[in-house]
């Protein structure tokens, strides 16, 4: 067996390289870069059943490249008939025993995924391989849409970071923009592939175990849809018309078809809820909160209608909005799947990255693309003012960065929790390092109160000066000038009085 074949395989079986502690001890005093692993893994995998399929693959191989040389094309196309497979499934079955380990591994498996669907079709992968990740990713958000699992969002340089809640689980992925992109000379696609293909497995499995948790049909169907294939009639003259199913399907804008449709006395009941042992009534009350804020959180967008303009990107945006209940739509030329038109006047949110509107419809929001984003980690509506087309955008902020007591926190996150207490910052001084000395003549209520992070009035800045003088006064420090007032009066010697 060549060498690629048991690495292919340690791959598969989640077995990785060891580093030895004296690594030239045991490279017999070679100092050449080599890979060791434990001999107790490599023992493991001689009883591995998918070892024969890849000896059956290696003679297959050998036949086929035999029968090419030869020209025999009818056994070319006999061996390729009879081309040796395997499947992973007893893999997946083995190194997650239960569902929640393998939520907690998918991680990787989507990051994986979501690369590998936006490669162009050249030769360094399968084009089987793209389409399968397309698939399962489509899959996948389509799922936390219509369970509203979704939680943060974070746009980076590297592509767009997404963390959703799934069955407790909280499950964060990167998603590539959909930029085109040139294929790295120094990466081994090989390895990425021997990845991707355990990762299409385990990330299948994982889809139908979730769409089965929410009653869904798996493969997904869209609702109102007849059948899950529509072959396109043959009268049709546009491209867009007769888009595959799938390509609907990726749109995000169409709510899926249940297995059993819930009647109205169901989603009406509500669930009993019973106190949890040995919690106590503070505790408790923090639970409930933090369950309605959820639920607020999940009806963020709910009664809004977003139009998308056609330089804004369509997939991301379609899934945030819609993760959160609301409507999105596009233009019919962009991508198959709208909904309305943008003479719609019911759109309440239209979602533009162009500095000027030649028509502009009243009553609607005109807004840039990351006041959904802001908006979804922030858990309320932002004010649109600051978001308004041409104006300068304030610092997207990360929603995976927890400050502790101590830390410095920048004024917009300042700015952003006063928001979320319910208080109107208005045109305020934002919080300053020299904020405690100018607090310093104040009541000790109000001097925490602007300290812990509130603005403060530009009014009491002008009496920096002055309460600093005070401070110094108190503490026996005097300031410069009375020093050299001082220093004047020791050195000119004081006039003699004639006495009498």
């Amino acid at each position: 067996m060549a060498l690629s074949f048991p690495r292919r395989l340690c791959i598969l079986k989640g077995i990785y390289p060891h580093e030895p502690k004296h690594k030239k001890k045991v490279n017999k005093g070679s100092t050449a870069p080599r890979t060791f692993y434990l001999i107790k893994d490599i023992k493991f995998l001689l009883h591995e059943p998918i070892v024969h399929k890849f000896r059956e693959y290696k003679v297959f191989v050998r036949k086929l490249r035999k029968a090419y040389g030869k020209s025999e094309w009818n056994a070319v196309q006999r061996l390729k008939d009879n081309k040796p497979g395997y499947k992973l499934d007893h893999i997946v079955k083995e190194r997650y025993p239960t569902f929640i380990d393998a939520l907690r591994d998918v991680d990787d498996a989507l990051s994986m995924c979501f690369l590998f669907a936006t490669f162009p079709r050249t030769g360094k992968c399968h084009v089987q391989t793209i389409q399968l990740c397309r698939r399962l990713t489509v899959e996948f958000l389509n799922y936390v849409i219509a369970s509203r699992a979704l939680r943060k969002v974070f746009l980076s340089i590297k592509g767009i970071y997404y963390q959703a809640e799934v069955m407790g689980q909280l499950v964060t992925w990167i998603t590539p923009y959909a930029f085109s992109h040139n294929h790295p000379t120094d990466v081994d696609y090989r390895v990425m592939a021997t990845f991707t293909e355990f990762y299409t497995t385990l990330l299948g499995f994982v889809n139908f175990r979730l769409y089965q948790s929410l009653n869904l049909h798996y493969p997904p169907k869209i609702e109102g849809s007849p059948s899950v294939k529509q072959k396109p009639e043959e009268e049709e003259l546009y491209a867009l018309d007769s888009e595959s199913y799938l390509e609907k399907l990726s749109a995000l804008s169409a709510s899926l078809a249940r297995v059993v449709a819930p009647s109205p006395e169901e989603e009406e009941a509500q669930v009993d809820e019973f106190p949890v042992e040995g919690e106590s009534a503070e505790e408790e009350d923090a639970r409930k909160k933090e369950q309605e804020a959820l639920e607020k959180q999940r009806k963020l967008f709910e009664g809004l209608r977003f139009f998308l303009n056609r330089e804004v990107p369509r997939e991301p945006l379609a899934f945030v909005i819609r993760c959160f209940g609301g409507e999105v739509s596009w233009d019919r030329s962009v991508c198959i799947g709208a909904t309305y038109d943008v003479t719609d006047p019911k759109i309440t949110h239209q979602i533009v990255d162009r500095p000027g509107l030649e028509q502009q419809v009243i009553g609607r929001y005109y807004l840039q693309p990351q006041w959904v984003f802001d908006s979804v980690n922030a858990k309320l509506c932002l004010p649109v003012g600051d978001y308004f087309p041409g104006v300068a955008l304030p610092p997207h902020l990360s929603p995976f960065v927890s400050e502790k007591e101590g830390d410095y926190i920048p004024p917009e996150k300042l700015k952003l929790l006063a928001l979320q207490r319910g208080d109107n910052p208005g045109k305020l001084l934002l919080f300053h390092p020299w904020a405690e000395r100018a607090f310093f003549p104040l009541a000790s209520s109000t001097r925490a109160l602007c300290c812990s992070g509130m603005a403060m009035p530009l009014a009491f800045s002008l009496q920096e000066k002055r309460v600093s003088q005070e401070r110094r006064r108190r503490k026996g420090k005097v300031p410069l000038r009375a020093k050299r007032r001082r220093r004047r009066r020791r050195r000119t010697p004081r006039k003699k009085t004639k006495a009498g």
